[in-house]
């Protein structure tokens, strides 16, 4: 059976199989040696993220000699964008204050690292925010007249989620910090202040697979699924589908 990696996380992780996304840039670049597996909820936060974990990943999915599915090579998770909303903005039903969000990625992980000892987690920060694009673009009536978001709260999110990374002895992706090394980051990578752009789902895409490559997920490294057509006899093709 081909090996998976999960993509586990709001919004923008579930919009990454769009064209351009770095879901689909992932799926594209491990074709034919692992599936990508979608698990994108729009709009949830680390709170209800821990909620459905079982759902997610059911426990038939938790590998094991008694025939149930091999534990995944990788598991994303890209949580802290609808936490790191405003508790006074119209966005507040959205909210996790800052401790919790830090402990409901600890138990994400540590639930995780249960049920695949084996598995490489990675963590990836909320991005930055360009807070007049979000007023430009609210998703409710917004009658403040405010953001529901700013740049200071997510930073303060991507904070935890790298000191998380390091408390769990795992890797992470940060984003908030890594988009805005490039003077142009609001409009280069963000298409409405918080979701992102094709430039911002590549730089998504590249720091993940660097990652990956350090844990050890590299194609040189995986199995290709099934002959390739390289490597067919054209004098005796179902030679190559003799296992």
């Amino acid at each position: 059976m081909r090996p998976k990696i999960y993509l586990f996380g709001d919004s923008i992780t579930e919009e990454s199989f769009r064209d351009g996304g770095w879901g689909a840039s992932l799926a594209n670049l491990f074709s034919r040696t692992v599936d990508v597996v979608l698990r994108g909820y729009s709009g949830y936060n680390s709170r209800w993220a821990l909620k459905v974990l079982d759902r997610v990943f059911p426990a038939a999915e938790s590998g094991g000699s008694d025939g149930a599915s091999p534990p995944p090579l990788a598991v994303t998770v890209f949580f802290g964008a609808n936490d790191a909303c405003l508790p006074d903005r119209y966005a507040a039903f959205q909210h996790v204050p800052v401790d919790e969000y830090q402990q409901n990625l600890h138990s994400i992980v540590s639930s995780l690292k249960k049920r695949w000892p084996k598995t490489l987690i990675l963590l990836i920060t909320p991005p930055p925010i360009d807070e007049d694009e979000r007023l430009r673009h609210p998703y409710a009536e917004n009658p403040s007249g405010l953001p529901e978001r700013t740049n200071e709260a997510a930073g303060a999110f991507a904070k935890a989620c790298v000191e998380t990374a390091g408390q769990c002895g795992i890797p992470v992706v940060d984003i908030w910090t890594r988009m805005q090394q490039y003077p142009d980051w609001r409009k280069a990578y963000l298409r409405d202040g918080l979701h992102l752009t094709q430039d911002g789902n590549k730089v998504v895409f590249e720091e993940v697979v660097k990652k990956l490559n350090v844990g050890g997920l590299s194609l040189e490294k995986l199995t290709v699924d099934l002959p390739l057509l390289a490597n067919i006899d054209h004098g005796d093709p179902l030679k190559a589908f003799q296992w």
